[in-house]
């Protein structure tokens, strides 16, 4: 039975996206282009800023959460630019406590979690924000509905990258060259929501998303054949 010792122990196969699981925090080779360089660079030193504080990064995961919900709360009562700058503030944020966490050496399980958690939070009051934005500024059919098929390609992202790790033993990166990342998303909706075009940015934000979570099923479709 040689052949079937052999199986058990190779390592699962990996997409070119793949990168190993297991930390605690997040990888820097999960970032996507936009943290990589436009958020880190502020991140990193306010995190550097930070350990000198009894400031925690679980505190400042919460922080961003609340810089979110003050963009959704600025999207519904009608000032969009202010909450384009609040939402790009929030994923800056987000990247400062992964950043605290190694900078002190505080990383905990507890707390990927609890960011990931927040995190889908954060996602549902920014999109929220934007399509109620959209349903009362811009005069194109269904934005609520948008906003909901935008959400749901965002949380799909994040679903499925955790399935592959706990079903397949695989983290999947952000793929299409990351532009389907958090950060990425962040980026475009702050983009789209001081240019006042929420509502095309929500459709392109549908799009990517979805297309992407179909990319990842069809890999892993092939991957676990066997």
């Amino acid at each position: 039975m040689k052949w079937l010792a052999a199986a058990r122990s190779a390592p699962p196969r990996r997409s070119p996206e793949a990168v190993p699981s297991g930390a605690p925090s997040k990888p820097a080779a999960l970032d996507g282009i936009v943290s990589r360089h436009f958020n880190r660079p502020f991140s990193r030193p306010t995190a550097r800023l930070l350990a000198h504080t009894p400031i925690t990064p679980n505190q400042v995961t919460v922080a961003s959460t609340l810089i979110a919900f003050a963009a959704a709360w600025l999207l519904v009562a009608g000032h969009n630019v202010p909450a384009g700058v609040a939402v790009h503030i929030s994923s800056v944020v987000d990247g400062v406590d992964g950043d605290l966490a190694r900078a002190t050496g505080r990383s905990s399980r507890f707390g990927a979690i609890l960011d990931a958690v927040l995190d889908r939070y954060a996602d549902a009051a920014i999109f929220g924000g934007m399509a109620w934005w959209a349903s009362k500024r811009e005069g194109y059919p269904a934005p609520l509905l948008l906003g909901l098929v935008a959400l749901t390609g965002a949380f799909a992202i994040s679903y499925s990258r955790a399935r592959a790790e706990a079903s397949a033993g695989v983290t999947l990166g952000s793929g299409f060259l990351g532009v389907a990342s958090r950060d990425v998303r962040l980026f475009a909706a702050a983009i789209g929501c001081v240019l006042g075009q929420v509502y095309w940015t929500l459709a392109l934000i549908a799009l990517v998303t979805h297309a992407n979570v179909l990319w990842r099923l069809v890999y892993l479709r092939r991957a676990t054949r066997d």
